[in-house]
């Protein structure tokens, strides 16, 4: 008998394999676990890249070659405890070429996660002044994994943060549904003052006295790679499952806020398969878009990596949500329709690197004319082209 989550998911099989007119190239020389790549408004020479272990790198957009010197180097305050913690997330500010503000999301030390803001040296945006650093947000991570760290600007000019459920398993403590921790949700502020941060009026929770006015909305595993459509304004986030399903979850734009996504009670659209702590849809639950089973098939993974909706120079891939799996390397897209995936298609074979394989998709990326990238975590980073 099939779960509905199986049924969801087999019923986009039937679509035939993308077109063979796209590919990859590889930008320039191999990162140490790199995990994100981006560019802030106003550049389109430059790309940034993350390391995990706590380094920023500026690459030219065209050759990928490296500037000598990192953007940032914080590798003595991140904490590398277990495969999942590090320098994780970054975002530019909107006006980043007149403030050079910028934020980034880490784990330290003493096991926290960090949200922190520099200011680039305004006089060259190529380099940070390290002495800006400004921490404005902390939270505690029970454990070494499900710490999530993607961090971006929505289209409101709000800072939105992604905070795993803190990790081990089946969320032990339920603090997906505890609106009085930050773990297990997503996270809204305001960083426009010139100092520290507000939490914006309308966010859902605000002058609750049993909940934290930052969260935005909540029953989040872990959700790593999220993404703005640019055109829509809706919002697509990859939420790692645990035990048999990945899921791909959006919010229309504006209107989800305090959204409830089921995690530990569901896991996809599913009563979660540890039944001891398994339920039905809690009040305002919103269900995935679409999910997939564990494994090792074409259309199966075990770790989901966001992606984004494609709005690029490639007409094939218009309108087109693109993701993949981490642990199998599988880089995946479809249409929404009515709120539904629809179209499915494999893009792996026609994304495949000459001579060798994507190993460890941690990451895509979006520059400021649309154009996708892909990072493997074992090093290289790819642009998606038409060939």
């Amino acid at each position: 008998m099939f779960s509905k989550a199986a049924l969801s998911c087999a019923a986009l099989l039937t679509v035939a394999t993308a077109s063979a007119r796209i590919g990859v190239e590889k930008l320039g020389e191999k990162f140490e676990r790199p995990v994100w790549v981006g560019q802030p408004a106003g550049i389109t020479d430059k790309l940034w890249v993350i390391e995990q272990v706590g380094k920023v790198w500026i690459i030219d957009a065209k050759t990928g070659a490296r500037a000598e010197k990192p953007f940032l180097d914080i590798s003595s305050d991140v904490s590398r405890k277990g495969n999942e913690m590090g320098l994780l997330g970054m975002a530019f500010a909107p006006d980043f070429k007149t403030s050079g503000r910028f934020y980034v999301n880490f784990t330290d030390g003493s096991i926290k996660t960090r949200i922190v803001r520099f200011t680039a040296n305004k006089s060259n945006l190529m380099e940070t002044e390290a002495s800006s650093a400004e921490v404005l947000f902390t939270y505690d991570q029970p454990y070494q994994n499900h710490n999530g760290g993607w961090i971006d600007f929505g289209p409101d000019g709000y800072l939105y943060i992604s905070a795993g459920d803190g990790g081990a398993g089946d969320d032990p403590q339920n603090r997906a549904q505890d609106l009085k921790t930050h773990l297990g949700k997503m996270l809204r502020i305001d960083v426009s003052p010139a100092k520290g941060y507000t939490v914006p009026k309308d966010n859902p929770f605000v002058g609750k006295s049993d909940a934290k006015p930052e969260i935005y909305s909540y029953g989040l595993r872990n959700a790593w790679r999220c993404s703005f459509d640019r055109k829509t304004g809706d919002f697509w986030m990859g939420d790692v499952g645990q035990n048999k399903w990945e899921e791909i979850d959006v919010m229309a734009n504006g209107k989800a806020k305090g959204a409830n996504f089921g995690w530990r009670l569901r896991e996809a659209d599913v009563p979660n398969p540890n039944g001891k702590i398994a339920g039905d849809n809690p009040p305002g639950a919103i269900d995935p878009v679409y999910v997939y089973k564990h494994g090792g098939g074409k259309t199966e993974g075990n770790s989901v990596t966001g992606g984004y909706v494609y709005r690029g120079p490639i007409k094939e891939l218009e309108g087109r949500y693109v993701f993949g799996d981490y642990q199998n390397p599988r880089i995946w897209s479809f249409e929404l329709k009515g709120g539904k995936a629809s179209g499915f298609k494999d893009l792996t074979d026609e994304l495949k690197p000459e001579g060798g394989r994507i190993n460890l998709i941690a990451s895509f990326g979006e520059d400021n004319a649309g154009s996708l990238y892909v990072v493997d975590h074992s090093g290289p980073i790819y642009k998606v082209v038409e060939k």
